[in-house]
């Protein structure tokens, strides 16, 4: 027996949901110990399904900046899919269905690992407005049609069992006991082999009428080849329709509509190159949009983390140090594109009460209060250190930290400290 998968998926449209699922489970990708990046998820895929394995880790790390999907996914056909080698995927090896090369320490971190990045997925602001949902619904559908469509080719063919030979063993001893039993008993009656076997056991069993071997069964027809159409002008398409769709919106947006911000035309833009890629990846076609979808992706993440408006070549360039002594003193806003910015506010009398704001491109902000006033303050960076009064936070696109910290004063202060990258901190002096 060698153990290879025989199931093959239904065609056409009797081939159900159900049916479909059942059949890639039981023929789902194998990690392959050659060809691949880090655990041979995104090479299994394509090799599975006759696709470029670039094209899946594209959309895993497009799925993993928007929304963090990808993270997660990754993370599970790490551990369900085997490698290659193995009959049972690591987490089937720590359940005791089978032995697989990963241990089963590294099977519980795979576990462990899986809810950190749910949760993290889950935390995003791009579950909110239900984009990260939207990403993951449609990786899913895209797995689901390509077995649908390309389930039969490239079938994985599974390594025999582990004993195999364990019957064969005992059943060679017993045939060699037997022999040695018939070839005593034909000595003692008087008969004489100068083989001292047994003559029966050269009559092969089910042996032909003319005494040749028995006709032996076909082989298994092989896997039918894969299709070769014609080259797929879908990449060219696609291109054409993200650059008007590109066109469009941002003439849109220079004409007053507040929709279609930077933000928003780079993620239709990147929406297309992605409807793109998974067609693509059908028709065997568009492997020139990759070059398009990552630059895409980083402009994307980095105008959704950092807040660009703050880089104005008007605010200057260079360190900017301040100490008020009067209220009168104090600007409505501190702003430097590049450099850092010091305020400090403890010079200011008693019963002063002063709003400002610091903003900051590029640098470190750093505002000293007055230890007795009574401080409502808004810390915020696109990517950085936070530390505000005692709240800290730290990452990329970190959450506004709002609060009022009351004093023991008449004094207060209102702040706003908004850095695009850098650190922010606010203290007491």
């Amino acid at each position: 027996m060698s153990g290879s998968e025989t199931h093959t998926p239904k065609r056409g449209p009797a081939a159900g949901f159900e049916e479909t699922v059942k059949d890639f489970w039981r023929s789902r990708p194998v990690r392959p110990a050659h060809g691949r990046k880090f655990a041979g998820v995104a090479a299994g895929i394509g090799y599975r399904y006759g696709i470029d394995p670039t094209v899946v880790r594209v959309a895993l790390v497009a799925a993993t900046v928007f929304g963090g999907f990808g993270f997660f996914v990754y993370l599970l056909g790490w551990l369900f899919l085997p490698q290659e080698g193995d009959r049972v995927s690591a987490f089937e090896g720590l359940i005791g269905r089978g032995r697989a090369s990963s241990s089963p320490a590294f099977a519980v971190l795979l576990l462990v690992l899986l809810f950190p990045g749910l949760t993290w997925t889950l935390s995003g602001g791009w579950m909110t407005d239900g984009t990260g949902l939207i990403g993951f619904a449609l990786m899913a559908v895209a797995l689901y049609l390509l077995h649908r469509s390309r389930g039969q080719f490239n079938r994985p063919t599974m390594p025999a069992p582990e004993y195999p030979t364990a019957a064969f063993s005992m059943a060679s001893a017993s045939t060699s006991a037997s022999a040695a039993s018939s070839s005593t008993t034909t000595a003692t009656e008087g008969g004489w082999d100068p083989l001292a076997a047994d003559p029966s056991a050269w009559d092969l069993p089910n042996a032909s009428p003319s005494g040749g071997l028995p006709p032996q069964s076909p082989p298994p027809p092989p896997a039918p080849p894969m299709p070769r159409g014609r080259k797929s002008k879908i990449g060219v398409a696609t291109f054409g329709v993200a650059v008007l769709v590109g066109g469009v919106g941002t003439v849109l947006g220079l004409d007053g509509e507040p929709w279609f911000s930077m933000q928003h035309v780079v993620g239709l833009t990147l929406g297309v190159v992605g409807i793109g890629l998974v067609a693509g990846a059908f028709v065997r076609g568009g492997r020139g949009l990759i070059g398009l979808a990552v630059p895409l992706a980083i402009v994307g993440m980095a105008l959704t983390t950092i807040p660009f408006e703050n880089f104005d070549v008007r605010g200057g360039v260079g360190d900017l140090s301040a100490t008020p002594s009067q209220a009168s003193e104090v600007q409505p806003e501190y702003h430097r594109s590049a450099g850092n910015v010091d305020l400090d506010l403890t010079k200011l009398p008693a019963g002063s009460s002063v709003t400002t704001k610091v903003t900051t491109g590029a640098g470190n902000s750093t505002v000293l209060v007055p230890v007795n006033a009574e401080v409502k303050v808004t810390c915020e960076t696109g990517a950085g250190d936070v530390d505000c009064l005692g709240q800290s936070r730290s990452g990329l696109g970190v959450d506004a930290v709002d609060f009022t910290a009351p004093g023991t004063g008449s004094q207060k202060i209102v702040l706003q400290v908004k850095n695009g990258v850098g650190n922010v901190e606010v203290r007491r002096g």
